[in-house]
């Protein structure tokens, strides 16, 4: 049963929190070697997931090479987690690593302790630490875990780069956009119709163009808002649109081509660590497709696991998939062909890291000139649209 509990520390500080027992006294006892005195509990839902929604990649790297140096040290596994547990900074993950022990000593493995948390470790966590059970080199295995958590992590941050830094200019060219034509423009119509002369199509364009922006401007914010609300909804609801959104992100200009990258590279790295281990190929492209974190990359790799499945080859099964580009492919034939598919896959998830670096830098040295240029033909037409009747007044005065 799942207990919402409220407790005391030490110190006398609050803790809240939610843990799995058989029921209060049970409670009692596990947050007791929390260092933790019970207050009050009750019945509660939904443990796992409320227990992982904010455990990042740094604690998971540290959990990989705090229990890697101490199984090179020949430290028991339990005295390793017990140690985590204690020194860990993250109540909801000290939580987690608490219940691991229980489970561990209640007779589970330890892969099948992290599968009880399936919010904080992935498949690709799980499969890969029951792969170096069985091998008998799980040490080696959390290594290569910390590195690959260590690596996707520099990954999402040059995601949100990519992503971040087109948006927030693009909001302020808007936003300046918004300003001219609902406070400045408006003043100088009065003004410009007051000369009693034919306006030019450029000057009554810009008219229009600003009263359609007075009028009706709480419609242009709300439009955006409401697609970036609905569509993520509707995807969630319907897998052919989530897969259709997703493709044009790879296919979107500027962008597209990184975020493909992107997800390339993460499918790359995490592939080669599954099949280093050990892991049959049709079991790793299903676990990829889990955690690849795009939709129609996991299609293009279900499509390709059921056509190994039918006897076709690997390398042939990928080079039947345009989604995957040429060095996608050669790498794999490459590796098919020497029995090196983990090595070829970890170049090109190299490569394409560094493809990645090298985007985004040509990304953002490109944004900031062509959102000055944007801005300045604007700023050109607004004033050929304003002055060219006062121009044509004074020339008329003459």
């Amino acid at each position: 049963m799942q207990f919402r509990y409220r407790a005391v520390d030490a110190d006398g500080r609050i803790r809240q929190g939610t843990m799995d027992a058989a029921n209060t006294a049970d409670l009692e006892l596990r947050l007791k070697r929390l260092a933790l005195s019970l207050i009050r509990a009750r019945p509660a839902r939904e443990l796992h997931g409320l227990a992982a929604r904010r455990i990042g990649r740094r604690e998971l790297v540290t959990f990989c090479f705090h229990l890697e140096q101490m199984s090179q040290a020949g430290v028991p596994l339990i005295d390793g987690l017990i140690d985590l547990r204690d020194s860990s900074e993250h109540p909801r993950f000290r939580l987690v690593i608490a219940q691991m022990i229980e489970d561990i000593e209640g007779g589970k493995l330890f892969s099948q302790a992290l599968a009880m948390h399936p919010r904080v470790f992935n498949p690709l966590f799980v499969n890969l630490v029951r792969a170096g059970e069985a091998s008998g080199k799980l040490a080696v295995v959390l290594a290569n875990l910390a590195e690959s958590l260590k690596w996707q992590d520099e990954l999402a941050a040059q995601a949100k780069k990519v992503m971040a830094y087109p948006l927030f200019v693009s909001v302020v060219v808007l936003a300046v956009i918004a300003f001219l034509m609902s406070y400045l423009v408006p003043q100088m119509v009065e003004f410009m119709r007051s000369m009693n002369q034919t306006l030019s199509f450029n000057t009554r364009l810009l008219i229009g163009v600003s009263h359609a922006v007075v009028e009706y401007g709480w419609l242009l914010m709300l439009l955006p808002v409401l697609a970036i609300v609905a569509l993520p909804a509707w995807a969630r609801r319907d897998a052919a649109m989530a897969e259709r959104l997703d493709a044009l992100k790879l296919n979107a200009p500027f962008i597209g081509p990184t975020l493909k990258k992107l997800s390339l590279a993460r499918f790359a790295d995490q592939f080669g660590l599954l099949y280093a281990a050990g892991i049959p190929i049709l079991d790793a492209l299903a676990i990829c497709e889990g955690i690849v974190g795009n939709r129609a990359i996991a299609a293009a790799l279900a499509r390709v696991r059921g056509l190994i499945r039918e006897g076709v080859g690997i390398a042939a099964s990928f080079e039947r998939e345009q989604l995957f580009p040429p060095l996608v492919q050669r790498m794999v034939k490459i590796g098919e062909q020497t029995g090196g598919i983990d090595t070829g896959m970890r170049n090109v998830a190299y490569f394409f890291h560094r493809d990645v670096r090298e985007s985004i830098s040509r990304i953002q040295g490109l944004v900031e000139p062509t959102m000055t240029v944007v801005l300045g033909l604007l700023l050109l037409w607004i004033m050929s649209a304003v002055l060219g009747p006062i121009f044509d007044t004074v020339g008329r005065m003459r």
